[in-house]
C-alpha cells in the first residue's frame, strides 16, 4: 500500500492512500458540526481520521473517537497521529453496529459521520473493497449510523451527518426513527446555477420539531473558490 502525507497544518497530517482518502465533504462537514473545545466527539466510519484531524486545527473537542470498522482506516490514522501534533483522538477499530467495550454510551456531546452515499447494488461500484464499503451501503446503513448515534449522545447531543440530496427523506427518516430530531439542513451547491449536490444536517437527540434550513453554500464563483469555502477549506498555520 501506497500513503501520501496531505499537510493541513505545519503539525498536523494525514495519511491518505488509495484505500482510504478524504474530499470537500470532509472539510465542510467538519466545519457545519460546530465543534467546541468543551465537546466530548465521535467520528464513526472515520476513514484515515480527516474529520478529527481537520478538528485539530482550531481548538479541538476535549476527545474524539475516531472509529472505523476497516483494521486498514485505523492504521492510516495512526500513522498520521504519529507525524501529527494531536491532542485526545482515539483511534478505535469497531463495527459501529455494535460499538466498542467501554464506549461512552450517552455521554457524548458531538457525534459526525461521512456515511455511504449510495444504497447497496445502486450505482457502479469500484473493484476495490474498501472503496465499495467507503461508498455503498454494504456494512452499515443511515439507520445503523444513527442508532450508534443514538446510543452514543447525551440528551441534546447533536449528531451531524453529509450525504446526496437524492437520500435527504432516508436520512431524516433514521434521524426521527432513533428519537434525533434533525434542527438544521444546509444544501451546497458548485454555483447558482446547479442543483445541489451534497446536504449538511444535524439533528439533536431528545429535541422537539423545528428544522432551520440555512442559505446554499456554494463551492465556486467568477474567481475561483468561493470566499466562504476557502475559510472552510483553509490549510492556515494554526497553532494547538
Amino acid at each position: 500500500m501506497e500513503y501520501k502525507f496531505e499537510k493541513l497544518t505545519d503539525k498536523i497530517f494525514v495519511c491518505a492512500s488509495t484505500d482510504h482518502r478524504f474530499g470537500t465533504d470532509a472539510f465542510l462537514l467538519a466545519d457545519f458540526s460546530q465543534y467546541r473545545a468543551k465537546d466530548k466527539a465521535c467520528d464513526l466510519g472515520t476513514g484515515c481520521g480527516i474529520i478529527p484531524l481537520i478538528m485539530q486545527k482550531k481548538m479541538p473537542p476535549q476527545v474524539t473517537y475516531a472509529v472505523d470498522i476497516q483494521k486498514g482506516a485505523i492504521e492510516q490514522l495512526c500513522l498520521g497521529l504519529e507525524k501529527s501534533e494531536t491532542t485526545g483522538i482515539v483511534p478505535i477499530c469497531a463495527d459501529l453496529k455494535e460499538l466498542w467495550e467501554g464506549a461512552p454510551l450517552g455521554q457524548l456531546d458531538l457525534v459526525t459521520c461521512n456515511p455511504p452515499y449510495k444504497v447497496n447494488n445502486a450505482g457502479f461500484q469500484s473493484i476495490i473493497t474498501a472503496q465499495k464499503i467507503a461508498r455503498h451501503e454494504i456494512l452499515c446503513t443511515i439507520d445503523d449510523v444513527c442508532a450508534a448515534a443514538q446510543k452514543l449522545l447525551k440528551f441534546g447531543g447533536r449528531l451531524c451527518v453529509c450525504n446526496r440530496p437524492e437520500r435527504l427523506s432516508d436520512v431524516v427518516f433514521a434521524m426521527k426513527n432513533h428519537d434525533i430530531e434533525p434542527k438544521r439542513l444546509r444544501f451546497v451547491s458548485k454555483n447558482p446555477d446547479e442543483a445541489p449536490w451534497l446536504f449538511l444536517i444535524e439533528g439533536k437527540k431528545g429535541s422537539k420539531p423545528f428544522m432551520k434550513v440555512e442559505p446554499q453554500l456554494y463551492i465556486r464563483s467568477e474567481n475561483g473558490f468561493t470566499d466562504e469555502l476557502q475559510r472552510i477549506y483553509d490549510t492556515g498555520k494554526e497553532e494547538l
